[in-house]
């Protein structure tokens, strides 16, 4: 079986979207009262009382930036939790935010969006099973809930 590593968001990432995010709006930091926020810095969830910022971020884009991939009408952006300052990123190699249903969203690597599947378990077999189609790049992981963007993977990691 292959192991899969998370990308968190890359600290130079994170510093831009502190200053101002992919919509253009400046980061407004608030105290996490209850704790329990997805953060993708350091792809753990936040804890009571930790200051974090709830951020426009677009990944796919950035993403494509830095292969000169084109992911035309597949651009988007959304709403994502991360540290209000700075962090340590992950603690550990695992696959974070895992044992919910999750989405994973297959991209090639023109940014073309090759598909999606729910997965209720066995979460590293359909990681495996994306990446056997050779032209799956990079997939997302997402929220069911909401929709939202929790960490990518690329191939080989």
């Amino acid at each position: 079986m292959t192991t899969y590593t998370a990308r968190p968001i890359a600290p130079v990432v994170l510093k831009e979207l502190r200053t101002v995010d992919d919509a253009g709006r400046p980061m407004v930091p608030l105290t996490d009262e209850e704790g329990g926020a997805p953060l993708r810095c350091c792809l753990r969830r936040s804890m009571p009382g930790e200051s974090i910022a709830l951020v426009s971020y677009a990944p796919l884009r950035r993403w494509a930036a830095g292969t000169g991939a084109d992911p035309g009408a597949y651009d988007e952006q959304g709403p994502v939790f991360v540290h209000a300052g700075d962090c340590a990123g992950p603690e550990t190699p695992a696959l974070p935010f895992t044992t919910s249903h999750r989405v994973l969203r297959r991209y090639s690597a023109a940014g073309r969006i090759l598909g999606g599947e729910l997965v209720e378990t066995a979460f590293d077999e359909a990681l495996t099973a994306a990446f056997a189609d050779p032209e799956v790049a990079l997939v997302h992981v997402r929220a069911v809930e909401y929709g939202c963007f929790l960490f990518e993977v690329g191939r080989g990691e």
